[in-house]
């Protein structure tokens, strides 16, 4: 992305340039805040890649994950995700992993669940959302069989439609978390694209993954289209020179535009979801856009 140069930013002026180049060491000062503004949310990661440390020290996690630039966190909910290892997190109460959370200078604002428990124990779920802090729920993906065909798909969708106008009524709203499998076609038709027809979207927002930028989707191109239908994003990057992730910033997201399209898409939440050696470079590059 294309800085602004300080004499672009306060005119051509003389005194004008000084004024910046004096302005640009306060903190606080106009230069700074113009910046800072690309970047409005707090900037957030997912659990999952980092699921190991937190669940051998939560507390400790967190604070690592504070001192590397982080505010706001995304969970895996523990009943959903006990057979990928959080079952040690279910005997804390949501009121107790809250009050971690908030020991540890975070916020906590959403967390992804299992089709299963959104099935069996959709209001137990619900309550531990809302007194855990929780803003929004996220089924992480219906985890559909190879041979689904875009009928067995549509049918998941309207289940999750009565599944959250239920969570909706509670109080907290319910999104559909992406993988590369929604990109798939099935004939010729794009899987994630039907799925948008069938989502009513007074129930069922969307959590984009902008890891499918590997593929050739873009979110932004997704949030310019269907302005409003979402709901947060997981952030990551790619090189088209290595053919592996890339730290935010060294790919080939254009992450101006990203940023520039979240409020037609309606994110509220933005969470890095990457390999763990690559979160703090990440959020380094956010807090300087």
């Amino acid at each position: 992305m294309k800085n602004f140069t300080r004499r672009e930013f306060l005119g051509k002026s003389t005194a004008g340039l000084g004024a910046a180049l004096i302005a640009s060491r306060l903190p606080g000062s106009l230069e700074t805040d113009l910046f800072a503004k690309t970047v409005t949310l707090p900037i957030g990661f997912q659990v999952w890649t980092i699921k190991d440390k937190l669940i051998a020290d939560f507390p400790g996690t967190l604070k690592m994950m504070y001192d590397l630039g982080y505010r706001n966190m995304e969970m895996c909910s523990p009943p959903g995700y006990e057979s990928s290892g959080f079952g040690p997190l279910m005997k804390m109460k949501p009121g107790e992993m809250k009050k971690i959370v908030t020991d540890a200078g975070l916020i906590c604002e959403s967390s992804h669940y299992g089709m299963g428990e959104l099935r069996t124990n959709l209001q137990e779920r619900i309550d531990f959302a809302l007194e855990s802090g929780q803003k929004q729920m996220i089924l992480s993906s219906f985890w559909m069989p190879k041979d689904a065909t875009i009928d067995d798909w549509k049918k998941a969708a309207d289940e999750l439609n009565k599944i959250g106008e239920k969570s909706k009524k509670a109080g907290i709203p319910m999104g559909f978390h992406n993988h590369h499998m929604e990109f798939a076609k099935i004939g010729d038709t794009l899987i994630y694209e039907e799925l948008l027809k069938v989502f009513d979207p007074e129930y069922v927002k969307l959590q984009f993954q902008v890891a499918v930028i590997s593929i050739g989707y873009k979110a932004a191109d997704y949030f310019k289209k269907y302005p409003g239908r979402f709901i947060s994003a997981h952030l990551a990057d790619w090189s088209d020179k290595t053919g592996k992730e890339a730290i935010l910033g060294q790919g080939v997201v254009d992450w101006k535009e990203f940023f520039a399209s979240l409020k037609t898409g309606g994110v509220k939440n933005i969470f890095v979801e990457m390999s763990p050696d690559t979160f703090k470079d990440s959020a380094e590059f956010l807090k300087t856009l």
